[in-house]
């Protein structure tokens, strides 16, 4: 019996020393191909997104707007623009086209990022919880802000989870792996 215990503990702390030793697949094709995640033209609105929106000879209409769970701005005179999904040039182009039936004539809109959706961070960090999105933030980044690791906590990888247009998505990423607004990042225990 005691025979047993003692192969049955080496072959389990053989297994966690081979196991801790080994380096995570780095599957990010599915997150992204460059893995450069950098915010540019393609970025797309989202729930949690804040829009200032110009609106040329309207002072009364430019303003600053949230986009809603639904992916609309409730804008005055028109009501609820559905920007989910779009560029801010797509978003610029859909107010002006709701404007232009009838209540302003030729109007010109721009559409900027006042501030962009939160990423969140969980796991073996010292703070985890909603950050502000900084741009060109990284994993490694996104660990700084929430105060760094906790001791036990594995520190060349994370687990992020991004929103796509197919749906949610999960992959092993470096540390190095550039983080977008609304990503989930979960720091996992190493094993020793």
């Amino acid at each position: 019996m005691v025979m047993n215990r003692r192969a049955l503990v080496f072959a389990l702390g053989t297994s966690l020393a081979l196991g801790g030793c080994l380096r995570p697949d780095f599957r990010t094709s599915e997150l992204d191909a460059t893995g450069t995640g950098s915010i540019s033209a393609r970025y797309t609105l989202a729930a949690g997104d804040r829009l200032r929106v110009i609106v040329f000879g309207q002072d009364n209409l430019s303003n600053i707007y949230t986009v809603d769970g639904a992916g609309k701005i409730a804008m005055p005179l028109i009501g609820a623009v559905q920007v989910g999904g779009q560029t801010t040039g797509q978003a610029a182009r859909a107010i002006e086209g709701k404007l232009s039936s009838g209540f302003v004539r030729e109007p010109h809109v721009t559409v900027e990022m006042d501030a962009y959706r939160p990423f969140y961070i969980l796991g073996e960090v010292t703070t985890s919880g909603q950050y502000a999105y900084v741009n060109g933030m990284t994993v490694e980044t996104a660990v700084a802000i929430a105060a760094g690791f906790n001791p036990r906590a594995a520190r060349d990888y994370a687990v992020l989870t991004r929103t796509t247009p197919s749906g949610l998505v999960s992959g092993i990423v470096p540390m190095t792996y550039a983080v977008r607004p609304g990503d989930t990042i979960v720091v996992k225990e190493r094993f020793f």
